[in-house]
């Protein structure tokens, strides 16, 4: 078999419709007519039919490919949850083993008088080693009313409840239930920092227990959240732990009241977070109920 045929022969088998003209020159260039994408290239080789061989095909006649965009992954759509069984009755508090003394001054009923009234106030000793008093932030018509126990020490000095960690926690709570921190109304049982961050007194709660009214019948929420065992207790009048506090429906001041655990015993406790969501669905279930009443 000649050379010439085994060439043609090798660029057949290579997928490759060449003709190479024999050409008498020995050394005559020979030209090489490849089919690619749609046109015929006209290849030159050097050297004699004998030595040719056919070179790579230029860069610059080979078509760009472009890379397809990458496809975004999809998203998961939200989910119908079918509304859970109502929530259980509206228990009246609690009965109070705990003695608590007379309920303290009486409070204006408007803002700014009982905000002039909390700062000023000596009712108790712990006006003596308070930075300022933490009187209560958010939407003074909210719906909703969150109440912790009493000033830490970074709400003793901004003067504000719930800030730091325990606070930004809280904001994630409030969320869950699809409000933000500026639409709730977050008080506390108390407006003066205990030294060392101590469980409130009976007698400093029950100075402090009109503030709170009064900011209640301001607000006028639908659904009260009792945030910690101190709350609770000191709502309630109860001594009963906060375990079997939960998952029940009280009235406070005539205004339905959940309760459940506080932020700081959470960041301690992730596990518990779980029985926390648990208490903020009964909270929005009766809200629910009572705007459809």
């Amino acid at each position: 078999m000649s050379p010439d045929q085994r060439r043609l022969d090798y660029l057949k088998a290579m997928g490759i419709d060449a003709w190479v003209p024999r050409i008498a020159a020995p050394y005559a260039p020979v030209a090489v007519f490849i089919p690619y994408a749609d046109q015929t290239l006209e290849v030159p080789i050097a050297g004699t039919p004998e030595e040719a061989t056919v070179p790579p095909i230029p860069a610059d006649v080979i078509p760009a490919v472009e890379t397809p965009a990458p496809v975004p992954f999809p998203q998961p759509q939200p989910q119908f949850v079918p509304e859970p069984e109502p929530p259980p009755p509206i228990l009246p508090p609690v009965p109070n083993p705990v003695a608590m003394p007379p309920p303290g001054i009486p409070c204006p009923h408007n803002w700014d008088d009982l905000a002039a009234q909390v700062v000023a106030c000596t009712a108790c000793p712990l006006h003596l080693t308070r930075t300022q008093t933490v009187f209560g932030v958010g939407d003074r018509e909210a719906r909703w009313m969150f109440i912790g126990e009493a000033p830490g020490e970074q709400e003793d000095l901004q003067g504000e409840p719930f800030v730091g960690r325990a606070g930004q926690l809280l904001n994630e709570m409030i969320r869950a239930i699809g409000l933000k921190r500026e639409e709730v109304y977050i008080a506390n049982i108390l407006k003066c920092r205990p030294p060392k961050n101590r469980d409130p007194a009976p007698e400093e709660a029950a100075a402090c227990e009109n503030y709170l009214k009064a900011q209640l019948a301001l607000v006028r929420p639908d659904i009260i959240v009792a945030v910690g065992r101190i709350a609770a207790q000191n709502l309630l009048k109860t001594a009963t732990p906060i375990g079997k506090l939960r998952g029940q429906v009280y009235a406070y001041q005539e205004i339905p009241l959940v309760v459940t655990f506080h932020p700081a015993y959470l960041l301690r406790s992730q596990t518990e977070k779980r029985r926390a969501w648990d208490d903020l669905k009964l909270a929005l279930r009766t809200f629910r109920q009572r705007q459809q009443q």
